[in-house]
């Protein structure tokens, strides 16, 4: 890449923060992860992160047609997309059930299934599925050691997993495990952990299926496992953040070569005091859930982030002359997916020109559904 390839023109009337995305730089991570995959047919990628059409269509352009998505908003999206095989990854409740009913009844073309834990919701789904007359495709969410969703992979889980394979009204897609609780920075070590708690998953698929009741499928994994899933047989691998890439996950994981396809143009608004520049990249603009740092600083060189507020991010650098009060910069998140939901639009560049604007079409929960 060109040490400069962020770099836009003319960002004078850009009003500031302002997320840009490289179209052509998120071809080459689709591109990037269909060859680590070995082809499309093992590939659902979860649109979390982008919550955007174009991406989306990107990728139906290269052929992808089963993706992943975590709210009722963005599996409307993908309908809207003319995606074939949407996955609700995760578990409907509340009035959330009767929207992925509609999401059914209003793409007749596209498949979509959810993740269930709780014999309750697996009930409630089945018994609207019997009075409209329809089979709904059911995926076991399974708990591999995040202790955020899912159901352990115990006797409980084999009981409930039949539950749904006997049900007439119902299809039993398999087992979903998300293991984002794995970040080890060395691939080794991370793909000891990964199939370390793999096993038990590959101990309930196994005594199901002596039982009599087969697992079609396995969705598993996020990016940071991606390269370790996509070596299983019959187990679709779920990467999101590989399609815009962070600076995070460039630092943690380098054994992958995805290229950061989001950066934040923002301007400097103050300078309140010797060696601090204030930005506006503000909570309002920027994740903030986690330590600093929380953007790497493309000129930024040798400075610090040491405080963030609603609209303000305060770096030390090391001398006045680095930014002047109204400078632009450039910054490339270290946790992309939350920041691109604090965005209405994502502006385009295309070899340093401003092309137009994506809108984050997913961001909140609800679109027409």
């Amino acid at each position: 890449m060109n040490k400069d390839w962020y770099i836009i023109k003319d960002p004078e009337d850009i009003i500031t923060p302002a997320l840009l995305v490289y179209p052509e730089l998120i071809e080459k991570n689709i591109r990037t992860m269909i060859a680590m995959a070995g082809g499309i047919h093992n590939l659902r990628p979860h649109i979390k992160t982008h919550k955007t059409a174009e991406i989306v269509q990107l990728q139906l352009k290269h052929g992808i047609q089963k993706f992943k998505c975590a709210t009722i908003a963005e599996a409307e999206l993908l309908g809207n997309c003319g995606a074939k095989d949407i996955l609700l990854a995760l578990q409907p409740v509340g009035p959330n059930i009767d929207r992925f009913f509609r999401l059914i009844s209003e793409f007749p073309n596209c498949i979509f299934s959810a993740i269930v834990d709780s014999a309750q919701i697996v009930e409630k789904i089945t018994k609207i599925a019997r009075d409209e007359g329809i089979c709904v495709s059911l995926w076991l969410d399974i708990n591999s050691g995040m202790n955020r969703s899912g159901i352990l992979p115990n006797a409980e889980a084999m009981e409930l997993y039949k539950k749904i394979f006997k049900d007439p009204n119902l299809e039993a897609a398999g087992l979903h495990v998300y293991d984002g609780h794995i970040h080890n920075k060395d691939l080794f070590e991370r793909e000891q952990k990964c199939n370390e708690d793999f096993e038990a998953v590959l101990d309930l698929k196994n005594s199901l299926e002596k039982q009599g009741f087969p697992i079609p499928t396995i969705v598993a994994g996020g990016s940071p496992t991606f390269p370790i899933h996509l070596k299983r047989e019959g187990v679709e691998t779920s990467p999101g953040t590989t399609l815009l890439w962070d600076a995070g996950y460039a630092a943690s994981y380098k054994d992958m070569d995805f290229l950061p396809a989001a950066v934040l143009l923002t301007r400097v608004i103050s300078k309140p005091s010797s060696n601090l520049v204030c930005f506006d990249l503000g909570h309002k603009h920027l994740a903030s859930e986690m330590n600093f740092p929380r953007v790497l600083l493309l000129e930024g060189e040798g400075c610090t982030q040491v405080g963030q507020s609603e609209e303000h991010l305060i770096v030390q650098c090391p001398n006045d002359e680095m930014f002047a009060v109204g400078d632009t910069a450039y910054a490339i998140p270290v946790h992309i997916c939350p920041t691109v939901a604090k965005y209405k639009e994502v502006l385009t560049v295309v070899d340093g020109s401003l092309t137009g604007a994506w809108q984050v079409a997913a961001r909140n929960l609800k679109i027409n559904i």
